[in-house]
């Protein structure tokens, strides 16, 4: 339901509406005149809900009450989509890691993957580095091995340039 589609009080423009009070109850069909008074005597809005209805549908109700509701309705849908989205973290490094800085790369994919992202690991050859691939490829075993209780492999390791790349995706629950 888009607030655009309503028309409020003097914009209806047919002579006889099906009204519909405050509450949900059917009315019935009366005059349009009578229906606006009826919608002022309750200080409250008549809202045309379906005009392409013979005769159109109208509610009475308060619009900017119904507006506000319909916009906190929005903001929570967009909350609830942000909240699922799945981002792709990136970590980068070089093929001669340090022990204790891959232990602190280890930790933060953990975290990633706990929190259910995925990570792309970008690991870099440099000069003369390009001439083993093996030891990027240990170096691969090494972390899927670390974080093989919260990850799998989604994305094989391939070599694109200097750099290796694979994507590790938080493991599916059974």
């Amino acid at each position: 339901m888009k607030v655009q589609n309503y028309r409020v009080n003097r914009q209806i423009k047919a002579k006889e509406v099906r009204l519909i009070d405050e509450n949900g109850n059917q009315i019935g069909i009366v005059p349009l005149s009578e229906a606006l008074s009826i919608a002022e005597e309750k200080g409250l809005d008549l809202v045309e809900i379906a005009p392409q209805a013979k005769p159109p549908v109208c509610k009475i109700m308060d619009y900017g009450k119904f507006k506000y509701e319909m916009k906190k309705k929005e903001r929570e849908a967009r909350k609830k989509q942000r909240e699922h989205q799945i981002e792709v973290k990136d970590i980068r490094m070089k093929v001669r890691i340090d022990d204790h800085d891959l232990q602190v790369k280890l930790k933060h994919m953990r975290e990633f993957l706990e929190d259910g992202d995925k990570v792309r690991v970008r690991v870099r050859f440099r000069g003369r580095e390009n001439a083993h691939p093996e030891l990027g490829e240990k170096l691969f075993q090494k972390i899927v091995n670390e974080l093989s209780d919260v990850g799998e492999v989604e994305v094989q390791p391939k070599k694109e340039g200097p750099f290796l790349i694979f994507v590790l995706a938080p493991k599916r629950k059974k």
